[in-house]
């Protein structure tokens, strides 16, 4: 990681009350690289640049960061709960039903949250979470060409 990268993300943690770790540290880099990954992918990322690290010390790391709006948690119905390090700004999601990737779409309508229910029931509503679902466009060519 470049040294301006690393000072970055240590302020950021610090800024954010965080202790700064290897694997605080790590996670970051991994998102900021995959993003949209489980805590799967995410711990194999981390274990790949750190030699060692427990399933246990990821998963802290991401209940952390989340919890300090470092991080945002994405869980669509029916797949493994998603992290991304893209928050703050209320964008949503597209999901590829065969393949499973997922990419960011800006806002549907104006700024959070940008799409409000008719009857709020007398919430405050300040966030809203839509996710897509269709075929990327890699499945939809790929079951477009005949088998031999």
């Amino acid at each position: 990681m470049p040294p301006d990268d690393l000072a970055a993300k240590i302020d950021l943690l610090r800024g954010h009350g965080l202790h700064v770790t290897s694997q605080r540290l790590a996670v970051l880099r991994a998102l900021a690289v995959a993003p949209h990954s489980t805590a799967d992918e995410i711990h194999r990322l981390v274990r790949t640049e750190l030699g060692a690290a427990s399933r246990q010390a990821v998963y802290d790391a991401l209940a952390a960061l989340t919890d300090r709006g470092l991080l945002r948690r994405i869980e669509p119905a029916g797949s493994p709960t998603r992290y991304e390090d893209r928050v703050g700004d209320n964008h949503h999601h597209l999901v590829c039903r065969t393949c499973g990737r997922m990419v960011d779409v800006d806002c549907a309508v104006g700024e959070a949250p940008c799409l409000t229910p008719q009857d709020g029931s007398g919430y405050e509503v300040d966030e809203a979470e839509v996710i897509y679902w269709g075929r990327c466009g890699d499945c939809v060519a790929a079951a477009a060409v005949p088998a031999p």
